[in-house]
């Protein structure tokens, strides 16, 4: 046989020897780093940064909140392109290789030892899962050996399709989008089952470097990418070559999109925001809680559409301000020039920012914002007398040129027929808020026209004098303390003196009197000087221990006769808690906002277990004149109520509760809220409420289902909304406009009367029982046992005597 060469022999030895000591180098850098490897188990239950998500109560999304944005996904929730696009684009062999690429690698030490220069070489999609969970960027020789031997690690004890999921979920893809749920929101606005296979392309090739190689930042780079990973997706085999050349001629369509709302309830997002954060700390906003609301996705964009236009109306009535800015618009110039003079006014409370172009006879071409030309012809315009003090304006205008002209900025209203109009950002403010009346869970909430032009909840914040909406509570007191709707009270003028206020001439709304009137008709007409008399006969301390009931805090309330004209500084919250007694037949129900708290796995945190209004319960009230601390914060409203069942505090009777609302019926009817009649339902209640100067105006009403309170006002305490402005006029259609649809359908169920109450026929004049054919006699509702004086014994015990 054949030897040999020495030579021959002397090249195996030294391969020999060189894989012999690579085997050994290998296995020392193993024992070298294992010790610092994590283990793999972390993963599988790994915590990703998720943002905080907030929802009505039927799952619509109201908002997210959290610098990064997040939506983890299944494997097989991806896409199979999603995925195709990914291996092709990061790692060809990722299906057969161990989790190391070695040709790669091999690649990577070759260029090192020819060049004595770093390359990326080698990484494949499990190392890069390796180094984004666990490792730094750094480029060391150490940091290397601990990806390739964690690699290995998690490819034995991880599946393929779990080791895609994860990488998949966790690389970031720029635009503070980590994941590719959130970069197909980021980039295009949808979900990942909506992209297409350009779309797909173009986010596979973001992770080389998603911050300067993104379609928004680099969109030119970001094609190039996006041309890569289509280019090797045909090679692969994974798409066509007709899918490849329609993909490649496909535009370029990204842009940037923030987590889209399906409702608008930005206000009371805000209060969940501040709820969890003072409860679950910073990782409120990383740990990737759901917070499951009380909002109804119907009720809640009927309340901000209400709101909006009511104050529209209110500022239209008020004058034209003028153009918020002006600007000069070159002959030659297009719409790219006239989208950068209006990118800098923001849309608010659902206006458009929009710059005028062509003024003519009687309407005006503008360009708006988002939308491009539109045309607002004189329908839309003639409203804008010149604005000269909050109670005057200037003559009626007779053509556009009275009014704008070319470059000015001004903001358009889109209607709801298609046409557009000429409009202005309210000086005023309003707020709405609906309760359910049996467990105090809050429907809708509106804190302002525009929360991005002003955070400030005025459903929840604004303390304001609620005027003669507060009449009602203690009317309340009055019939307990022995009043009847028909109880007579003298209506004329009155001087007081009293410590705290001096000398004290109160007077009507209207600076009339009418003489010796029935409680009845005093609340529906408002009042004030029977509302005086009738609160110094039941005594303000009596009273103020009385309102408690409703939950009003008696520390807060002023201790005077001023309390009778609604001096007391009160929330839109507060008051549609005390309405909610009216309306739940006696009880008080504490409004909340949370309906449930989920984990990021979907694990019940928190459940609401609210105190519920129950006609047929045993409920113990003692206590029931103590008040409890005003709902009026976030923490507050949210606060975790025990888990055990419970009824409400009954704070009323049924039947007190009954003749308060049949006597607010009334105001509707025929009273200050008449207006109302048109909305064609007989089971409506409520008061308007209008404070002095008409700084404030209320609208506080309820059917059977709902208790809504409306709020106008300036957010200057001082500053009038205008004379004639009272509740009536500038509060009572925004809660019209909201019942209105509310209500579309729901059957016109009566309020119930209660056992105890007695029907009489009286003397309207004089309140007093008479027989059933006198003639003018009307019919009144009473307290079983607490009937009035018969006629012929007036002169024992006359109403009017009393006052």
């Amino acid at each position: 046989m054949r030897r040999l060469p020495k030579a021959l022999y002397v090249v195996i030895a030294l391969v020999l020897g060189l894989f012999g000591l690579g085997f050994l180098g290998l296995v020392g850098a193993y024992l070298f780093v294992a010790p610092s490897l994590p283990s793999v188990a972390v993963l599988k239950d790994i915590r990703l940064q998720v943002p905080l998500r907030v929802y009505t109560r039927d799952g619509r999304l109201l908002a997210v909140f959290g610098e990064k944005r997040r939506i983890p996904l299944d494997y097989d929730q991806i896409p199979k392109p999603m995925v195709d696009a990914f291996v092709a684009a990061e790692d060809e062999h990722f299906w057969e290789h161990p989790g190391v690429d070695v040709q790669g690698i091999l690649r990577a030490a070759v260029h090192l030892a020819l060049t004595g220069e770093k390359t990326q070489g080698g990484g494949t999609i499990t190392m890069q899962l390796a180094r984004n969970f666990f490792l730094t960027r750094e480029k060391t020789y150490t940091r290397k050996l601990r990806e390739v031997f964690l690699a290995l690690k998690i490819e034995r004890e991880l599946s393929k399709q779990d080791i895609l999921a994860l990488y998949l979920n966790k690389i970031y893809l720029g635009n503070r989008a980590y994941g590719v749920g959130a970069a197909a929101e980021v980039y295009y606005g949808v979900d990942v089952d909506h992209l297409t296979l350009d779309q797909i392309a173009m986010i596979a090739g973001l992770p080389k470097a998603p911050s300067s190689d993104n379609p928004l930042v680099n969109p030119d780079r970001a094609m190039a990418r996006r041309g890569y990973v289509l280019g090797r997706m045909l090679t692969d085999g994974y798409i066509s070559k007709d899918q490849y050349q329609q993909a490649m001629a496909a535009p370029m369509t990204a842009s940037y999109h923030e987590p889209t709302a399906e409702v608008s309830a930005p206000y009371l997002a805000e209060m969940v925001r501040d709820y969890m954060v003072s409860t679950y700390g910073d990782d409120a906003y990383t740990a990737g809680y759901s917070v499951i609301t009380t909002i109804d996705s119907r009720l809640q964009p009927l309340a901000v559409k209400a709101v909006r236009a009511g104050l529209l109306d209110y500022d239209q009535r008020h004058g034209w301000r003028g153009a918020v800015a002006h600007v000069e618009v070159p002959l030659d110039s297009g719409q790219d020039d006239w989208q950068k003079l209006v990118a800098d006014y923001g849309h608010a409370g659902g206006l458009f920012p929009a710059l005028a172009l062509k003024v003519e006879n009687q309407d005006v071409q503008f360009y708006a914002d988002g939308v491009g030309l539109v045309t607002v012809n004189w329908a839309g315009l003639k409203w804008a007398q010149r604005y000269i003090t909050v109670n005057s304006v200037g003559a009626a205008p007779r053509t556009a040129g009275d009014i704008l002209k070319r470059g000015d900025i001004v903001y358009l209203q889109h209607n709801d027929d298609g046409s557009w109009a000429l409009s202005q950002i309210p000086v005023a403010q309003s707020a709405l808020v609906c309760v359910d009346p049996f467990d105090g869970a809050i429907a809708a909430l509106v804190g302002g026209f525009d929360f991005d032009a002003s955070k400030f909840n005025r459903a929840i914040q604004a303390h304001r004098q609620p005027g003669s909406s507060f009449k009602p509570f203690y009317y309340s007191a009055a019939l307990e303390n022995g009043f009847t709707p028909a109880s007579v009270v003298n209506d004329a003028p009155v001087v007081m003196k009293d410590p705290s206020l001096g000398v004290w001439r109160p007077g009507n709304y209207e600076g009339d009197f009418s003489g010796p009137t029935r409680l009845r008709l005093a609340l529906a007409h408002s009042l004030n000087l029977v509302s005086i008399r009738v609160l110094q006969s039941i005594g303000v301390d009596y009273a103020i221990n009385y309102l408690s009931r409703f939950g009003f805090d008696p520390g807060e309330l002023p201790h005077n006769l001023t309390l009778a004209l609604g001096s007391a500084s009160l929330s839109p919250l507060e008051m549609v808690r005390g309405y909610a007694v009216f309306a739940n037949h006696g009880f008080r129900v504490t409004p909340y906002f949370i309906q449930r708290v989920e984990d990021g796995s979907g694990k019940l945190l928190f459940e609401a277990n609210p105190d519920v209004a129950c006609d047929t319960c045993s409920v113990d009230t003692t206590g029931a004149t103590q008040a409890p601390a005003p709902a009026t914060t976030s923490a507050a409203l949210a606060a975790v109520p025990p888990q055990m069942p419970q009824f409400a505090p009954q704070v009323i009777t049924p039947q007190n509760a009954w003749l308060m609302t049949n006597m607010l019926q009334d105001v509707i009817k025929y009273g200050t809220g008449a207006r109302a009649q048109a909305l064609g339902r007989v089971n409506l209640a409520g008061k308007t409420g209008t404070t002095n100067d008409f700084t404030d105006a209320w609208f506080d009403g309820y059917n059977n289902d709902i208790v809504t309170v409306v709020w106008v006002g300036n957010d200057q305490p001082a500053q009038s909304l205008g004379d004639g402005e009272q509740g009536a006029r500038a509060a009572l259609p925004i809660w019209m406009d909201f019942m209105g649809p509310a209500l579309q359908g729901v059957p016109q169920a009566p309020f119930i009367e209660p056992p105890g109450i007695v029907q009489a026929r009286i003397d309207p004049r004089t309140g007093l029982l008479v027989s059933a054919n006198d003639p003018g006699s009307i019919f009144e509702y009473f307290l079983a046992g607490h009937l009035p004086a018969k006629a012929q014994d007036k002169k024992k015990q006359s109403s009017t005597d009393l006052f």
